[in-house]
């Protein structure tokens, strides 16, 4: 073997042998640290993308990943707060740990909606630090990629500038599409969503958010306030949204009871999302809406 089949064989394999193992605790942050890591990251997904994130219970499988851990990239605001903090406990791995270089939070990185509510268990599931779905305000997820590049930068500082120019790359892809998504939607009446959880792509698309088959987060819906949202409803143009995963009924419900129509999006991307993935996410929620024209 010549010296220089040895120096292309290592240049080949080098991107792969230094490559970060990243551990994304939902579809969203996986594609993100995919568009913005490229071939500097090796992605596991926690969540998958068809369950309530919400809802999970820490696994062993979880713990495993996240004992080789070189960065867990996770949505934050108490999202995860009912199966990570204990999954990161039991796998024992201190870079990984919030406060550490190895812990990065997506909603720690943006201004969020809702900040500031008072955690009282009679409004239901609030999170105090605000709203953590983030994922579908596709600006604020082109700010969450700056934020991550510079992260993955100070740990893998020779391949900074591809993670900035990834990022970059990213958000000008955003900044494309939004004028075509905020016209396309433009005249829609708004949505009645099932869980406050798409409130980011309503505000970034000026449209109203017309109410809530929960009647309080994280609690499902009565007889009564299904009425009452009705009643109050009546009249006006909108489309109910909710998940696969979320039950039909309520939705169906009232959509029939005005004259609408309810319509499941998904809530997240693929496991392997790539950008134009998420993209054709945020196509999907738009289409709906429009639907209330």
């Amino acid at each position: 073997m010549t010296r220089a089949f040895w120096a292309i064989l290592l240049a080949l394999t080098a991107p792969l042998a230094w490559a970060l193992n990243v551990v994304a605790t939902t579809a969203s942050m996986g594609m993100l640290t995919r568009s913005v890591g490229g071939p500097g990251v090796n992605i596991t997904v926690l969540a998958p993308p068809d369950r309530d994130p919400h809802q999970l219970q820490a696994k062993p499988s979880m713990m495993r990943a996240l004992r080789d851990a070189d960065l867990v990239v996770a949505v934050g605001a108490e999202l995860e707060a009912g199966w990570l903090p204990a999954a990161l406990d039991a796998a024992a791995n201190p870079r990984v740990l919030p406060g550490r270089l190895g812990y990065f939070e997506a909603a720690a990185q943006v201004p969020l909606l809702e900040a500031g509510l008072p955690a009282d268990r009679a409004r239901g599931d609030v999170h105090p630090m605000g709203n953590p779905h983030v994922h579908l305000d596709p600006q604020r997820m082109a700010d969450i990629a700056r934020a991550l590049a510079e992260r993955l930068a100070r740990l893998k500082p020779e391949q900074a500038a591809d993670f900035r120019a990834r990022a970059e790359g990213f958000a000008g892809s955003v900044q494309a599409r939004l004028p075509a998504w905020r016209t396309q939607a433009a005249g829609s009446g708004g949505a009645v969503l099932y869980h406050k959880d798409g409130v980011y792509l309503l505000d970034r698309l000026g449209l109203p958010l017309l109410g809530t088959i929960e009647p309080v987060p994280g609690v499902p819906p009565t007889a009564r306030h299904l009425a009452e949202l009705t009643d109050r409803l009546r009249g006006r143009r909108g489309v109910v949204l909710y998940h696969p995963y979320q039950p039909a009924q309520g939705p169906q419900r009232v959509a029939e009871a005005l004259g609408w129509k309810a319509i499941a999006v998904p809530m997240e991307p693929p496991v392997s999302a790539s950008a134009e993935d998420y993209f054709r996410l945020i196509d999907q929620w738009v289409a709906a809406l429009v639907q209330a024209k």
